[in-house]
Order: C-alpha cells, then sequence, then structure tokens
C-alpha cells in the first residue's frame, strides 16, 4: 500500500486550469482499482492520494502520468507501508464521510 502526496509547485489558478485532466487520471486509476481515496490537502498546498500497487516502481510510472506532475505542476513524494491493521467497519467509515 503507498501514500502518494503531491505538491504543487504552481500558483492555485494553473492548478485548477489543469485539475480536468487531473481529475480524468483520477478515475481511470479508480477504474483500474489502483486508487483507494484522494482528496486536497488542508491547507490547499497539494493533495494526498492512497494507492496500492504491485510494487513502488509501478506506483512511480502511474503518478508521473498525473498531469500535474508531467506538466511540472507538483512534485510528489511515494511513501510505502505494510497494512496490518485496520478499522472492522472501513468502508462504511469511508462512506460517511
Amino acid at each position: 500500500m503507498f501514500v502518494i502526496e503531491l505538491l504543487y509547485k504552481a500558483e492555485l489558478s494553473e492548478i485548477d486550469a489543469n485539475m480536468r485532466a487531473h481529475m480524468a487520471f483520477l478515475k481511470k486509476y479508480y477504474a483500474a482499482g489502483r486508487f483507494l481515496v484522494s482528496g486536497r490537502k488542508v491547507p490547499r498546498d497539494g493533495g494526498v492520494i492512497l494507492a496500492i500497487g504491485g510494487d513502488r516502481a509501478e506506483i512511480e510510472a502511474i503518478v508521473r502520468e498525473d498531469p500535474f506532475v508531467a506538466r511540472g505542476l507538483a512534485d510528489f513524494r511515494v511513501i510505502e507501508f505494510r497494512e496490518s491493521q485496520k478499522a472492522d467497519s472501513i468502508d462504511a467509515l469511508l462512506g460517511a464521510r
């Protein structure tokens, strides 16, 4: 499992102008079963994606496809971790937000 942190390097107006392409990227990898949860950071200086994949190299390759990254609008950091515990009601907890 991986935490992907996007770190904006551009003004929010430029981020917003590229949001449609970024959302299409997210949709593609939700449909592929790679992304589990995503959202904006608070304050809005980037975003976070919780992802699953075969290995770090695969996840990094996916992130490089993100228009924010590919267009030089954001840097990224990938944190790999081994899931060892989870809430029994994780689906219900995520749905309640």
